[in-house]
């Protein structure tokens, strides 16, 4: 695996920050985001709080309605060097 890099960690940013700065990086309040998800308020609060894990299907929920890819906001802060194989 010549091609292979390893990502690099490039910031400490929890889950839940990054689920809260993308989401208001898109103008979005938790209510709005709750209404286009289907998912609570509360848990979205709980998610940006880190009380509440965020999971795989509310990873990909959340990613379609915030027009990102689930990695980004499972494995914020983390870098791909850009001429690693895709």
């Amino acid at each position: 695996m010549k091609s292979f890099s390893r990502a690099k960690k490039r910031i400490d940013v929890s889950v839940g920050e990054s689920v809260r700065i993308i989401r208001e990086l898109q103008g979005l309040s938790q209510n709005e985001l709750a209404s286009r998800t289907g998912i609570p308020q509360s848990t979205l609060s709980a998610i940006e709080n880190d009380r509440v894990s965020l999971g795989v299907e509310r990873a990909k929920t959340l990613a379609k309605v915030l027009k990102c890819h689930p990695a980004v906001l499972v494995f914020p802060g983390w870098e791909i060097p850009r001429d690693s194989a895709a």
